[in-house]
């Protein structure tokens, strides 16, 4: 079958460039799924974007669809015919559907009955019949939260659009889409290419539009961003932050990157390296630099869209738009030392943290009294725990942190350092927002995890106590995210905290201020939740997960070294065996509706298996007790494996439910005990 090469591209004025990747990779994802659901087969497909384009390129494509046998049944033929043997109208609209008439069916003959039949060669449709309607489709299903239109057309779309080319090989597949005509015109560099790009075949997309200044392929662009910005760092005896989201959107508004690098007064770096940086990403999209000492240079590099035979005015111009940035970020530093945090709290009363549970200066309160309570429990300093606490949102007052909230709790490190506070205290400060995303760091200190724990418990208690507990992806106190966070803070810190105990001491200090009855309940329901998700990402199976939080443990260091226990467990050759001996016992417990004795009874012992399972069972017992007393796990479902023969002879061998009551009764108390063992840790009956 005769194949070419299909390219699709939509032109238009600049795109958002936070939002390019996603439209360009689903454009190609719908391209692709209507490529398949057609049936049109093809060697490889690839989609480009840059700020004025998306598109799709399709290597060897088959010219048409493979033609298809189609096989159609009708009506039986007691339906299809009247008494008279006159085709019903049943039947006639059946034939008429499939382009013949009645007489011209054949019969298809089954066990079942005869129905009227035909058999037919459906042609496959050619690609430029098929590709403007995938187009179209693939266009519309586009995430665009906000269309515009343009000019007085009621189209819309993201951005107003000015070509569309459809080529397969060298041919333009006529079309539309968006108010524009297919044609094999492309847009090039908007500075550095005047006119457009002619486009002679598909295969030829690439090489076009970089004699036209563009680079379409956006993971070219990107490796070619990244080696250009390493190799002028390297020059000046640097390392470049580059930040992923950032190096996305850089990627995203050049199509013909060059990389520069500036310089700005050495006096600006008297201020805190974070905000500097903040400003320099966010504001300027210029990527900072670093020593090798990892302090902060009065260099910056940047990505311009022209190759300027006048660079040096380029960096100029670069170098004067970020001065007044950073003069802000200075003189706004230079104003907040003036005042000190303690001095702040008095403002923290005209914010509110929520209608019903009061201003930050209420939260604070309660978050230094949590702080404590925490402290003390993992023997830690509670006076500087509750101070920090108390100062923990004073730099939310800042003008640094107004102007830049992503620095919020590292410029009250620094205020507090400036302030005279203990260390301790400062990095708290900072430390309390920690983890602020998955595989975030950690609060570096005991006291700055207090601070941590203390801030996220405040909020899941407050939010779930007033009934506004997140909802489907609704999360806007971002309770998963805290409640996460807490986990990960306790288990990888080794905190020797219960959740219960936490949840409990923080509704205390609410007052009046909550309208739930369940919030306990509801807290921990929720941070057990959590679990699953944690683990999950640790490649833990879920049935690991579940077989602990059957016993609901509330403590996350108790919740971990169950899970390392089973896990262990599982990996052992007696795991099978025993959790489905367990599950079995536990089905016949569930049916039983008398009463078991305290203890098992020796004298009611009968067969040789059950003896030497009550022998096996008395051996390990007290071994038992103590590796659960010391919470170690693991040990104690390896002592429980010891007893797997027994326990396969005991079922081998012994009739559970015998005749005489006592004796039966007896055997369920033998095997209720050895359960309610494995049950200490979890329930095993529940591995797969």
């Amino acid at each position: 079958m005769t194949t070419e090469t299909l390219l699709i591209e939509l032109g238009t004025e600049e795109l958002p460039p936070k939002a390019l990747s996603t439209l360009a990779t689903t454009f190609y994802n719908q391209i692709k799924t209507q490529l398949d659901s057609a049936e049109l087969t093809y060697e490889d497909i690839k989609w480009y974007a840059s700020p004025r384009r998306l598109a799709v390129q399709v290597k060897a494509l088959a010219a048409k669809q493979a033609d298809k046998e189609i096989e159609k049944r009708g009506p039986a033929t007691n339906v299809a015919f009247d008494a008279d043997g006159n085709p019903t109208k049943a039947a006639e609209g059946w034939a008429r559907s499939n382009g013949i008439t009645v007489a011209e069916a054949d019969r298809l003959t089954t066990d079942k009955g005869e129905w009227l039949y035909h058999k037919a060669t459906q042609p496959g449709k050619q690609v430029q019949a098929l590709v403007p309607d995938m187009v179209v489709h693939a266009l519309n299903k586009l995430p665009i939260p906000k269309p515009m239109r343009w000019g007085s057309e009621r189209i819309q779309f993201i951005r107003p659009v000015h070509t569309l080319t459809m080529l397969y090989g060298a041919e333009v597949i006529s079309g539309e889409a968006l108010g524009v005509q297919s044609s094999n015109q492309l847009l090039g560099h908007r500075f550095h290419f005047e006119g457009v790009v002619t486009l002679d075949h598909a295969d030829n997309y690439e090489e076009a539009l970089k004699a036209a200044y563009v680079i379409a392929d956006y993971e070219k662009r990107k490796a070619l961003i990244v080696e250009q910005v390493e190799k002028v760092a390297a020059d000046i005896q640097g390392h470049a932050i580059v930040d992923p989201d950032l190096l996305e959107e850089v990627v995203s508004i050049n199509e013909w990157p060059n990389t520069l690098v500036g310089t700005f007064d050495e006096e600006f770096l008297t201020v805190p390296a974070e905000p500097l940086i903040y400003s320099m990403q966010d504001h300027q999209k210029y990527f900072p630099v670093k020593d090798a000492n990892g302090n902060l240079m009065n260099k910056f590099i940047f990505v311009a869209n022209i190759e300027s035979k006048a660079p040096e005015q380029v960096i100029f111009g670069n170098e004067k738009v970020i001065r007044p940035r950073l003069a802000d970020a200075e003189f706004f530093f230079k104003t907040d030392k003036k005042q000190s945090l303690e001095s702040r709290l008095k403002s923290l009363e005209s914010v509110l943290f929520q209608k019903q549970l009061g201003t930050l200066k209420d939260k604070s309160e309660r978050i230094a009294a949590l702080s404590k309570f925490i402290a003390l429990a993992i023997n830690e300093n509670d006076a500087d725990a509750y101070r920090a606490g108390l100062l923990s949102k004073t730099d939310l007052m800042s003008e640094m942190v107004l102007e830049f909230p992503q620095v919020q709790g590292t410029m009250g490190k620094y205020y507090a350092r400036h302030d005279g506070e203990p260390e301790a205290i400062a990095q708290a400060l900072e430390d309390q927002y920690r983890p602020r995303f998955a595989g975030d760091s950690l609060p570096d200190a005991n006291i700055g995890c207090a601070v941590a724990i203390a801030d996220k418990i405040d909020s899941l208690v407050g939010i779930f106590g007033i009934g506004q507990a997140p909802k489907g992806d609704k999360d806007p106190f971002a309770l998963r995210r805290a409640a996460i966070g807490l986990i990960r803070i306790i288990i990888e810190k080794q905190l020797p905290l219960d959740i219960a105990s936490l949840v409990t001491h923080a509704k205390g200090l609410f007052g009046d201020k909550l309208t739930s009855d369940s919030v306990e309940s509801d807290v921990i329901e929720f941070v057990m939740g959590r679990f699953r998700a944690y683990y999950e990402e640790q490649g833990i199976s879920v049935d690991v997960i579940q077989a602990v939080l059957v016993n609901k443990p509330t403590a996350p260091l108790d919740f971990e070294q169950r899970i390392k226990a089973v896990a262990h467990f599982k990996t052992l050759p007696a795991a099978e065996t025993l959790a489905a001996a367990n599950k079995r016992v536990g089905n016949i417990l569930a049916k039983f509706d008398g009463e078991l004795l305290s203890s098992v009874n020796a004298d009611l012992l009968q067969e040789d298996a059950e003896k030497q399972l009550a022998t096996a069972f008395d051996n390990i017992n007290s071994q038992l007790s103590a590796s659960l007393a010391e919470k170690d796990y693991q040990q104690a479902l390896t002592s429980l494996a010891t007893i797997k023969t027994e326990i396969d002879n005991f079922f081998e061998h012994v009739m559970v439910m015998a005749d005489d009551e006592a004796i039966k009764t007896n055997r369920l108390t033998l095997l209720s005990a050895i359960r309610s063992r494995f049950l200490e840790v979890a329930d095993i009956s529940l591995l797969q």
